[in-house]
């Protein structure tokens, strides 16, 4: 189990969201009042590529633990900053496979889609911050470690200090892949 460390929304499309006492996640469409909630994708690059397309990012989940191995190399990074809903603490956010569903508190439920694809937004942040975030693995593989997006499956208020509980997705598990 792990535990929700700090909740994030911004009504307005900036990289930075606000920390917050609370959050409403709503069904179908994200977190209420934020500039990405919406049924269909709300990003402004992907509504330029097709308006149409479902809205798979309406919660991004990111680790605390990525906050603290950035802060060893020089960076300070607080909750919200580089765009996430929902920061975490004590769950490989990164190691979760596909529709493994996470309960936030007492209600809300949200379903994993995948891996974040961060943008060159996040340099203008901290100059070198999305070379940390994005990489190379032994293999010479992309390796994304910039949160995880979800869609909520059921809504509810979530607070820092909530419990999350992990359900994984049936075998075999599909890897996160961006989106």
């Amino acid at each position: 189990m792990g535990v929700v460390t700090a909740v994030c929304r911004n009504e307005e499309y900036t990289f930075t969201k606000p920390s917050r006492e609370s959050i409403t996640l709503l069904a179908g469409l994200g977190v209420e009042g934020d500039a990405h909630q919406g049924v269909t994708v709300q990003h402004r690059s992907r509504v330029a590529q097709d308006p149409t397309q479902p809205n798979l990012r309406q919660v991004h989940l990111m680790h605390a633990e990525l906050f603290d191995e950035l802060a060893s190399k020089g960076f300070t990074v607080e909750p919200g900053q580089i765009g996430e809903n929902v920061t975490t603490r004590g769950i490989d956010l990164l190691g979760l496979p596909t529709g493994t569903v996470l309960r936030l508190g007492s209600e809300a439920v949200v379903e994993v889609t995948g891996l974040r694809n961060p943008c060159f937004q996040i340099d203008n942040f901290a100059h070198g911050l999305l070379k940390e975030v994005v990489g190379r693995g032994p293999d010479g593989e992309l390796v994304r470690r910039a949160g995880i997006m979800s869609v909520v499956l059921v809504g509810g208020v979530v607070r820092p200090g909530d419990e999350i509980r992990v359900e994984l997705p049936a075998e075999p598990h599909r890897p996160l892949e961006k989106v």
